[in-house]
């Protein structure tokens, strides 16, 4: 995408148009009555994502959002649609202003964001600094070590801190994205005498420092979400405006144990990616044992061009008390998501529980092609690891 160039998405195609008004490679079949300057909102969310995902840096100033499919659009004067050309039931509005993702350093408490995947609006409650363990870069090193665990010859990967982010997602876009990212995946064991087994609290996401398309905003209110005013209060006078409360603070500090994010694991075949992210939960007594519980959240993506679809799983799960467990079926929870290069990615999370304080995962996903053939995906494997404190239950909504 050229530098000032505008982003154009119609009902029949997206495209941007450079500042002489020539249309750019991707623009395509734009509607005649659309002015140059003015973006559309496309029906297809994944459309907008990946336009925006595309150049994230580009001299486009204003940062607009369709009330019809909730997703961010970018054109260089704030100027909405007419009522003449605008179609119908699709209005822009105006939510802030795209500033230079940052390179170096960290996003603050307070920072909003689109993100560039899946094109949800968010605010940064606090970062997480993360052991990365990149098999695509352990692969091409030549002098890679193999690992004596019960693996099947894993490379021997070293971890490079990554920074990551609790964040809240405006829940005006929750039922835009749930069909790629669930919001409902950070889960908590409930307490003792709690008849749930596990709870969820909903717009509570992780997110990886390049997912950060970060922006400004004059509203008081940018984001929608239950705790964003339990967790942050306006102040003028700060470069970002929104500041954590105490609520917020002493919330982290209680929960911390069920929320850090220490390692992600991420590997690639034929151009699908697998990222896996393990949280421990806690243990609970059930029938005179101990039961250890693990979240992991996994995010599929496609960086090639080739459509394919997931069709199976198959887990291979090791206790430290000696077993193996194989577990094999369709999709993953209940879906078989297509992954095309309008929409590259989906997320979800599961749970796995041992009667063992640790044990490891490891495994694949089998993909479909448009043709029929099969293309087996390596889960990168990863350790269960319960090296937290136990005595404290998680602390929920508990202030």
């Amino acid at each position: 995408m050229a530098t000032g160039a505008i982003l154009v998405v119609g009902s029949e195609a997206w495209g941007w148009i450079s500042e002489d008004g020539r249309p750019g490679p991707a623009a395509t079949a734009r509607p005649a009555q659309a002015p140059p300057r003015t973006v559309m909102a496309a029906p297809a969310f994944g459309w907008c994502v990946s336009a925006l995902a595309r150049n994230p840096v580009a001299a486009l100033r204003a940062l607009a959002v369709c009330r019809a499919c909730s997703i961010g659009q970018r054109h260089q004067h704030a100027r909405l649609l007419s009522s003449r050309n605008r179609p119908e039931g699709k209005v822009l509005e105006t939510v802030g202003v795209f500033e230079a993702p940052k390179q170096q350093g960290k996003y603050e408490t307070g920072q909003l964001f689109l993100h560039s995947v899946f094109g949800y609006r968010g605010i940064v409650l606090f970062p997480w600094h993360a052991r990365l363990y990149d098999r695509d870069v352990a692969s091409s090193t030549p002098d890679s070590k193999t690992e004596s665990s019960g693996t099947q010859g894993s490379k021997e990967v070293k971890g490079k801190t990554h920074t990551y982010y609790q964040v809240l997602i405006d829940t005006r876009d929750c039922p835009h994205i749930s069909q790629r990212s669930q919001t409902e995946a950070v889960t908590f064991l409930a307490n003792h005498d709690d008849s749930r087994a596990l709870y969820a609290i909903p717009g509570l996401d992780y997110v990886s420092h390049e997912d950060i398309l970060p922006y400004s905003s004059s509203d008081r209110s940018p984001i929608q979400h239950e705790l964003f005013d339990r967790f942050l209060s306006y102040d003028s006078a700060k470069a970002l405006p929104f500041v954590a409360r105490d609520t917020l603070r002493a919330w982290q500090e209680k929960n911390h144990p069920w929320l850090e994010l220490s390692d992600v694991h991420r590997e690639t075949t034929e151009n699908i990616r697998v990222t896996v992210i393990p949280f421990y939960m806690g243990m609970r007594e059930a029938q005179n044992s101990h039961v250890y519980w693990w979240r992991y959240c996994i995010r599929l993506e496609n960086l090639g061009t080739e459509v394919v679809q997931l069709r199976e799983r198959h887990w291979r799960i090791f206790s430290l008390s000696g077993t193996l467990e194989t577990v094999r079926g369709r999709g993953v929870v209940g879906r078989e998501p297509v992954l095309s290069k309008e929409q590259p990615a989906f997320q979800y999370s599961s749970h796995v529980s041992l009667q063992a304080p640790s044990g490891h995962m490891w495994g694949t996903f089998r993909f479909e092609r448009p043709e029929g053939s099969q293309l087996d995906v390596r889960i990168p494997p990863f350790s269960l690891e319960s090296n937290k404190d136990d005595k404290a239950p998680p602390a929920g909504y508990s202030w």
